[in-house]
């Protein structure tokens, strides 16, 4: 009888343990299946990737055809810079889309703006009999667009990237934030900036609208006065009225000799703006005074001519690489 009650206890014993186990295997494997083996794995590791900048795992991950552009926003500091402004992630539990796929919600926000993307995943094997195994549906990067004003270059989430006439597209990962900006050390543009959420390829394009520095402004303006200086100088060593200059004075009195003073009273403002793939600078418009001493031809009696004279005159604006030349074009 002894015996019987030790044998009940071991084996209940053993029952116990094992029914601990199976429950402990259950616990196990789902905990695995709702974590390493889940459907949102997949999303995390390709999250991950790309707040790496590893364009290569990212892409081997959402197995995503690369469609026809430029490349330079998919790997290091841009792919990084568009990942960190993704924050606030939440991945929700995936939905059946039928078959084997299912589809995973990831809710987030960009610059506090609430956003929401869905990744279509497939169960494409089962391993260690309970365990799935989750891929990304095949499908392709989606692109975006910028175009910049008489420029070639631009820095897009602060890679420089090359724009042929003005003008590219580029293949990006998604969800990210790219920005085009445009800063040197002539024109300058105010950034903009697009929110990617899905693989549709619609994206607003990105365009800069370029405008010139005052640096420009600054160096065209005293191009501007020192060719104006220049020719006032010209014309009061020459003793001319009418010099080749933008400024003149007509007069029928004859003026006595070493008299003739020329001096810019006003000069222009410069303004540049865009014009026909390049750059043109607006009519400029200034003052010069003209003083000399003249004859009254029928008493000989001598006055003092004392003018201001409005004067306007176009240029040529030509910029190079680490040049600037202005060409005023005077008609005489």
């Amino acid at each position: 009888m002894q015996l019987s009650q030790a044998f009940v206890k071991t084996a209940a014993g053993w029952l116990l343990g094992l029914m601990l186990a199976v429950a402990a295997c259950i616990v196990a494997i789902n905990l695995v299946s709702n974590t390493v083996a889940s459907p949102q794995q997949p999303v995390r590791d390709y999250l991950a990737a790309m707040k790496r900048g590893d364009g290569g795992a990212a892409l081997g991950l959402l197995k995503a055809s690369v469609p026809g552009g430029n490349a330079a926003m998919l790997d290091g500091t841009a792919l990084q810079t568009a990942a960190s402004k993704v924050s606030d992630v939440k991945i929700g539990s995936p939905v059946s889309r039928g078959g084997k796929r299912v589809m995973v919600p990831l809710d987030y926000t960009i610059d506090g703006n609430q956003q929401h993307t869905e990744f279509l995943l497939e169960r494409t094997a089962t391993e260690w009999l309970f365990f799935g195994h989750w891929e990304f549906v095949p499908s392709s990067l989606p692109t975006i667009d910028v175009t910049v004003v008489n420029a070639s270059e631009a820095n897009l989430n602060g890679v420089p990237v090359n724009l042929p006439e003005g003008r590219n597209s580029f293949a990006v990962f998604y969800p990210g934030q790219y920005e085009a900006s445009l800063s040197e050390e002539y024109f300058t543009a105010i950034p903009v900036h697009t929110a990617v959420t899905s693989n549709d390829s619609g994206q607003t394009p990105l365009n800069l609208l370029t405008r010139t520095t005052d640096s420009l402004n600054d160096a065209v303006a005293a191009k501007v006065k020192q060719y104006l200086d220049s020719c006032a100088q010209e014309a009061t060593r020459q003793q001319r009225l009418q010099p080749d200059c933008p400024f003149y004075h007509v007069t029928n009195s004859p003026i006595e000799p070493g008299t003739i003073r020329w001096k810019i009273t006003q000069y222009p403002k410069v303004s540049i703006e865009p014009f026909a793939g390049g750059w043109a600078v607006a009519p400029l418009d200034g003052k010069a005074r003209v003083t000399a001493k003249q004859i009254d031809l029928f008493t000989g009696q001598v006055s003092t001519l004392n003018e201001v004279q409005d004067f306007s005159f176009t240029t040529r604006l030509d910029i190079g690489e680490n040049s600037i030349a202005v060409v005023p074009q005077v008609s005489y």
